[in-house]
């Protein structure tokens, strides 16, 4: 398969399912979810949705159970809004890159202020 086209298809499926995200679920446990990436299978029939929860942990694992039950209900308006021969099965993953690159730039912040701190009492 041409690597451009799964990147083209995965680039639909996201804004798909974050239209869906957004607009669909009414489950309030779901929260503010963001979905930061897709990943598709070589034969297009699995695909990873990654998706970023902005909360403390107790609600984003909440969350991520309340996307894991609304699959069904995903996967199928997916298949209502997009032209593919099978709709993928769907797997939300947690992705952590966001909360991951958060960290590093309070450490970074963190770091400069003592830096600072160093230099004032010079």
């Amino acid at each position: 398969m041409n690597g451009s086209r799964r990147e083209r298809i995965q680039g639909e499926i996201k804004k798909i399912i974050s239209d869906i995200l957004q607009r669909e679920i009414k489950d309030p446990s779901v929260g503010f979810v963001t979905v930061t990436s897709v990943e598709l299978s070589g034969d297009l029939r699995h695909a990873k949705v990654f998706v970023s929860i902005f909360d403390d942990k107790e609600k984003q694992a909440e969350s991520l159970h309340a996307l894991e039950k609304a699959t069904g209900f995903v996967r199928s308006e997916l298949g209502k809004r997009i032209r593919l021969r099978h709709v993928p099965e769907l797997v939300f993953k947690f992705d952590e890159s966001i909360e991951h690159g958060d960290h590093i730039n309070k450490l970074l912040k963190q770091l400069h202020e003592n830096e600072d701190e160093d230099k004032d009492e010079r």
